[in-house]
């Protein structure tokens, strides 16, 4: 999606199956908000971006995110570890995130939320109910929720 303008809406997908990532794009290019969506292949990627360093140096290139969509199952580092960082660092804290994980067990659920995850969504399996449910998390994010001005950021 388009990277060049900063006026978008930026969303971070942290996610390393190739087919979700493209589904995800399809979901958004059919929602009504104008999306940067900016994919990390895995946690150790996210970091990456999120501290600008290696290849996502470039601010303009990888701005900071409104929104990030994680899943847990990655390899190198997975969502929870992801997200305990994110939630941790002073700088970050305050960025949404969303776990978006094919994953419904119990334990994920309550170890997402005692990291500090702001909501948890269960991938569905058909491809229209995922692309119901990103038209949903989109509407919800950045048409009714209110989030703090990225000038809290970094």
């Amino acid at each position: 999606m388009d990277k060049s303008n900063s006026n978008l809406v930026v969303v971070l997908l942290v996610e390393d199956n190739p087919a979700d990532q493209q589904l995800t794009i399809r979901a958004f290019k059919k929602g009504h908000v104008n999306i940067n969506l900016q994919i990390a292949n895995d946690g150790v990627e996210a970091m990456e971006y999120l501290h600008a360093e290696g290849k996502y140096s470039d601010r303009k290139e990888y701005p900071i995110p409104d929104l990030i969509l994680l899943d847990i199952n990655m390899p190198r580092k997975d969502g929870k570890q992801v997200l305990k960082e994110i939630k941790t660092d002073q700088n970050l804290k305050i960025i949404p995130v969303i776990m978006l994980t094919t994953s419904d067990q119990e334990k994920d659920i309550i170890d997402s939320y005692n990291l500090g995850v702001n909501a948890y969504i269960s991938k569905p399996v058909r491809i229209n109910d995922f692309m119901d449910v990103v038209n949903k998390l989109e509407n919800f994010w950045f048409s009714l929720n209110k989030v703090p001005t990225k000038n809290h950021i970094m």
